[in-house]
């Protein structure tokens, strides 16, 4: 029986962190056992739910709390102080585990007489590729099946140097614990040290983990922890002619990272050149005797660090972001004249000065003051008066925008000067291409709706949505987010990994969804009488949603005949897809006919939902924000298998629903009828899907998310918990006058 123990750090880690903790857990077979210690670095309140979840229920899993960020391998340390098992194996909370990895791992320690390390083949993942060779492939051809040392196959300091894709026995791993503390940036040290300091390698070419490549900020003083690591594993490998082959692959993947650090972004001259001139003394210390400089033009980097001339590598570095600005401005050049003067005219606003009292706000795509936007636009308006607010509508909504509101058109002169000087950006969708995040501006993405369908780059296999799409354009435009916005875990996790860039989740709930916990009976009847709903009737509100692979919106209910055969008791409100927003609408002439009552261009879907007694839909967003009134919800799943298939979905919703599912119109009118659409069988469903997708929305969102963004607060008024919310008045409820117990 062999014993694995899995160390897992996460930091920020909740859009992979279930899959590699799944992964782990069911690696296992008759002849391993697998103990997981997760390391909470100081991660997000997502990961730690995910990490609490697991702990609590398989007693295989273990916590470790930090009570503050450390460093990567500070942080994997103090899980491997948790261990018990024969092997140690190290993973990001982004990487997991292929199927039967640990028993393949099994059974190449028992061949290999229980080696030190057992070194083994990984492939990386982007949101483009899921499958990236490693490149190490041909490094594990000479060793074979031989138990070796690093003396006898020292091509093997090539292979990729990381923790991830190799186990330590636990007890070589005690003895050098020297190697592993010490990493931040990257892992060369325990990587190629274990690799020097074992008497014992085996290896095998399985690919045996994916690793899901991500950029992890450091401040600029990170990189420099490179140089402590080096200078740790030169000592290790000592010098003589026995490890001349070795020292040369050291120095020269060496020389590679310290040339990479140089090209990252956003560190300033002065610590460039710090970099610089510390990389150029390792150069000359430890540089083999029989060094031959490379002849590209990597060779005249080479020769910089060589002299630690930094004024001469400075000057290569500008040449070369020349000569690529002459191919951008060329590129430019190509664009129409109007846009080419549009881009001049924004470039020119882009000089003055960001005014740090200015906020832009935009919701689906210009369409008006709505959404989370809209929202959070009117508690800013009450917490923080002197924040000017700039609404950008498209000129068709321009009659619809409330009095008192700024706005612009897209495209006029003053709609570029705001988005370049505005410190505050916030939307339910992306600002266009054409927006530069500057230093120093706020973006703040709020979106529009709770995912079951594929979202971002999940998308990618499903051809009816992905076909056509850029997606490394979509990366460039989220990357521009400082925050986004979240209304419960499972939306917070499909963030992350749909859209893998850097952002910060505000686990705040929706905005939007607000006005379901403050509105009042006043405000419930209020809405009823502007909408025409008689006294007494039950309001059904039918909001389907939209379907990519239909160009044009055919109801799939049968109106008129739901409408008769519910009789005068009831009252149908249709609200279709605002994707469907043009052209001869087929409500118009049922709604003429007074049949139904078409809502489908009523700004506010948060009062049709008040107005309404129930809620009938398919896949739209819209039933994740009703169910925070606790009110019955019909799923019509007619087209469910087609739907999931060619959309893509991240949960089976006919298992998951919020209530009663119907899957023919039949289904529907029975349901209505009999009373299935609020029995307890559709409370219960209803209860579980509020316990999951209502997490955060309590009525105080917009006002956390305006404290933390707009006045910098940390302290933000805390989500109050599900059973002691209060939401808006039904209308039954509404509609009793009220009498003080006597």
């Amino acid at each position: 029986m062999t014993m694995f123990s899995v160390v897992v750090t996460a930091l920020d880690a909740q859009g992979y962190l279930r899959e590699c903790l799944e992964s782990a857990l069911n690696g296992a077979a008759a002849d391993t056992e697998v103990e997981v210690v997760v390391v909470d670095n100081a991660s997000t309140d997502a990961s730690r739910a995910i990490i609490d979840e697991y702990a609590e229920r398989d007693e295989r899993v273990r916590a470790v709390r930090l009570p503050r960020r450390l460093p990567a391998g500070a942080a994997r340390v103090a899980g491997a102080q948790q261990v018990g098992g024969d092997y140690v194996l190290f993973l990001e909370g982004h990487d997991s585990l292929m199927p039967d990895a640990l028993v393949a791992l099994a059974r190449r320690a028992e061949e290999a007489g229980r080696p030190d390390v057992i070194v083994f083949d990984h492939v990386r993942s982007t949101w483009s590729d899921s499958a990236i060779g490693s490149g190490d492939g041909r490094l594990f051809i000479a060793p074979g099946s031989e138990v070796f040392t690093i003396e006898t196959q020292q091509k093997t300091l090539n292979l990729t140097p990381t923790l991830a894709n190799r186990v330590l026995r636990a007890d070589f791993y005690a003895a050098h614990q020297e190697l592993f503390g010490q990493d931040e940036y990257t892992e060369v040290l325990p990587a190629i040290g274990s690799l020097l300091a074992a008497e014992r390698i085996a290896i095998t070419d399985a690919v045996l983990v994916r690793r899901n490549a991500r950029e992890v900020p450091l401040g600029e003083e990170g990189h420099f922890n490179l140089f402590p690591q080096y200078e740790a594993l030169w000592k290790l490998l000592g010098s003589g002619p026995a490890m001349a082959e070795a020292a040369r692959i050291v120095f020269s993947g060496m020389v590679r990272r310290y040339l990479k650090v140089l090209t990252l972004p956003g560190a300033s001259d002065r610590h460039q050149a710090k970099f610089f001139h510390r990389a150029s003394a390792h150069f000359l210390r430890y540089k083999p005797a029989d060094y031959q400089r490379p002849a590209n033009l990597n060779g005249v980097r080479h020769a910089m660090l060589e002299r630690d001339s930094y004024s001469g590598y400075r000057a290569l570095q500008l040449a070369n972001r020349k000569r690529r600005s002459v191919r951008t401005l060329a590129a430019k050049a190509r664009k129409k004249a109007a846009e080419v003067a549009k881009e001049g005219a924004y470039r020119e606003q882009l000089r003055h000065p960001i005014e740090e009292d200015l906020a832009v706000f935009s919701a689906y795509w210009d369409r008006g003051v709505t959404c989370n936007p809209g929202a959070i636009s009117a508690k800013l308006a009450e917490l923080a008066p002197q924040i000017r607010q700039v609404w950008v509508v498209r000129r068709d909504d321009v009659p619809l925008v409330p009095a008192g509101i700024d706005y612009v058109v897209p495209g006029s002169h003053r709609y570029w000067s705001v988005l370049a000087r505005a410190k505050y950006l916030v939307n339910n969708v992306n600002f266009p291409d054409s927006v530069i995040k500057r230093p120093g501006q706020i973006h703040v993405q709020t979106h529009h709706g709770t995912p079951l369908k594929r979202m971002g780059t999940d998308q990618i296999p499903y051809r009816a949505t992905s076909r056509g799409v850029d997606y490394e354009a979509l990366l460039e435009r989220c990357a521009r987010w400082d925050y986004s916005v979240s209304a419960n875990r499972h939306s917070t996790e499909t963030w992350s990994r749909a859209y893998p860039v850097p952002f910060a989740s505000l686990d705040y709930g929706y905005p939007r969804n607000d006005l379901y916990y403050t509105a009042t009976a006043e405000d419930v009847l209020g809405i009823r009488e502007r909408l025409g709903i008689a006294p007494g009737k039950k309001a059904l509100l039918y909001a389907p949603t939209h379907r990519d692979y239909e160009a044009a919106w055919t109801p799939r209910l049968d109106l008129e005949r739901l409408a008769k055969t519910l009789g005068d008791d009831f009252v149908l409100l249709v609200r279709g897809h605002y994707f469907y927003d043009r052209g001869l609408s087929p409500l118009q002439e049922l709604h003429r006919r007074e049949l139904i009552i078409d809502v489908s261009g009523y700004d506010s879907v948060e009062e049709l939902c008040l107005a309404s007694d129930a809620l009938i839909t398919d896949y739209s967003s819209v039933m994740f924000d009703y169910a925070n009134l606790d009110r019955p919800i019909v799923v019509f799943a007619d087209d469910w298998v087609t739907y999931s298939v060619t959309r893509g979905v991240y949960f089976d919703l006919t298992e998951q629903a919020p209530g009663a599912v119907a899957l023919s119109q039949a289904d529907i009118e029975r349901f209505f009828l009999d009373g299935g659409w609020r029995d307890a069988a559709a409370a219960a469903k209803r209860a579980e899907f509020r316990r999951r997708f209502c997490e955060f929305d309590d009525g105080n969102a917009a006002e956390r998310v305006a404290r933390h963004v707009f006045l910098g607060q940390e302290a933000v008024p805390p989500v109050i918990p599900l059973d002691q919310r209060v939401p808006a008045p039904t209308p039954d409820a509404a509609a009793v006058p009220y009498r003080p117990h006597r």
